[in-house]
């Protein structure tokens, strides 16, 4: 194993600068792979992004066979048969541009490609090609690999990759026994999954991609760990409250939450409604730590409790733009120029439970609660201080440097972890009935 690993942990290494050790990032990418279940490609962009460094900058891609694709993957080299391939006249924003599509074959499936840059070579229906540094997308609600800017291609001999058979596609299941998963282990990039769960709801959405109607079957499933969204990109008849058990998912991420997905290649079973806690049991919202999110990329209905140590700019009494609802800097929109302001109030704060910290946004409702104020009393008390900061100061009095409980989903992007918050309340701590607490687990303890 460690062999096999030595190019990735050296790609990663060399990605970081040089900054972390080998032993370090062997470490971490051993824990993504067997524990967390994760595909190599997305545990090596994780490490770079935990560590402060661009993905763009691996350049090691991951072998795989058609099946095992999943949406999002970013350096993939494949060893496929050309099926057959045409050319296309697009428009994109710098202009014209001639691009290639068509469907790659291996003895797994069979799956569409775009070449949006001129390759190094000419393709040919029946050629054998060695693909390097590929990725995928989702389109339409299914996988597609596509050539870009680092993707080589070079010719193999016919004999080097069996003839594709019709019959199998990109439709047929997962190969292999799928890997079962606790809804709170889900992770970006895991294929072949399994999930025993509850839906808590599920509703049919229609969605057009290019002109194209498809529809989506979108909710929210929970076991006794945690709570997850789904897209089901097939009818399988899903109904609130019952217990299911999903085979041959994958994980994607929305805005870094970690999102099941699944198709016709999975199957969908119904288990006995005890199988799981009750529905209003698992629809509880799970307490959890921000180091614990950031590992995840997000979460969705989480509970936190920390100390709100410090406000951002922008909190308290704020002015929108009308039209696209950005906060106003010294009256004017950066799109839209001055406008007339619509007031709101908000608050951005960080919060820290010891282990990490993320910023929390609290809209109007919300806030008028904590200050126990509505808005319109806001905007009267700025008016008599002719100025804003009065009711950011006052919100800085209250919060700052106080314990507080938030609930809400959490996501994740280049900038850290957010916490949008449905529900938050300032806690009452008894420091003796804490430390007695404290005192009575040390003597317990062995």
């Amino acid at each position: 194993m460690k062999d096999e690993l030595a190019p990735h942990v050296h790609d990663i290494a060399r990605a970081l600068g040089g900054k972390v050790s080998a032993q370090e990032i062997e470490k971490e990418l051993s824990s993504y792979l067997n524990v967390y279940r994760v595909s190599l490609d997305t545990a090596k962009r994780s490490i770079v992004k935990k560590h402060g460094g661009s993905p763009a900058g691996l350049a090691v891609g991951i072998s795989k066979t058609l099946r095992e694709l999943v949406p999002g993957e970013q350096s993939v080299n494949l060893l496929v048969r050309i099926v057959s391939v045409n050319e296309k006249d697009v428009t994109v924003e710098a202009g014209p541009k001639r691009i290639l599509y068509g469907i790659l074959g291996d003895p797994s499936a069979t799956m569409p490609f775009t070449a949006w840059e001129p390759l190094n070579m000419p393709l040919a229906r029946g050629d054998v090609v060695r693909v390097q540094n590929a990725y995928t997308k989702e389109y339409r609600g299914q996988v597609q690999v596509n050539f870009g800017v680092r993707t080589i291609v070079s010719r193999e001999k016919p004999e080097a990759l069996p003839e594709y058979k019709p019959g199998s596609g990109a439709g047929m299941s997962y190969v292999g026994k799928p890997t079962a998963f606790d809804v709170v282990d889900l992770r970006e990039g895991a294929s072949n999954v399994a999930v025993t769960a509850r839906i808590l709801g599920v509703e049919a959405k229609e969605v057009e991609v290019d002109g194209v109607k498809k529809t989506v079957f979108s909710g929210i499933l929970a076991d006794a760990t945690g709570k997850s969204q789904l897209s089901a990109w097939k009818d399988f008849g899903l109904k609130e409250g019952e217990v299911v058990r999903i085979e041959g998912a994958y994980v994607k991420a929305w805005r870094g939450i970690p999102q099941l997905s699944f198709d016709e290649r999975a199957s969908v079973t119904r288990l006995p409604p005890e199988t799981l806690p009750p529905a209003d049991q698992v629809a509880q919202s799970p307490r959890m730590w921000v180091e614990d999110l950031a590992e995840r990329g997000g979460g969705v209905d989480v509970t936190i409790r920390g100390i709100l140590i410090d406000l951002r700019e922008g909190s308290g009494l704020v002015y929108r733009c009308p039209e696209c609802r950005r906060v106003l800097r010294k009256g004017a929109c950066r799109i839209h120029g001055e406008v007339k302001g619509e007031a709101d109030l908000r608050v951005k704060a960080v919060l820290d439970d010891g282990s990490g910290a993320l910023t929390a946004v609290f809209d109007r409702e919300l806030t008028e609660s904590l200050l126990d104020k509505t808005m319109e009393d806001c905007i009267a008390q700025a008016k008599d201080a002719m100025s804003t900061d009065v009711v950011r100061d006052e919100l800085a009095d209250l919060l700052v440097a106080q314990p507080m409980e938030a609930r809400g989903n959490v996501t994740s992007d280049d900038y850290g972890l957010m916490m949008i918050v449905d529900q938050a309340r300032l806690l009452k701590v008894d420091v003796q009935a804490e430390a007695r607490e404290m005192l009575e687990g040390m003597e317990g303890s062995p």
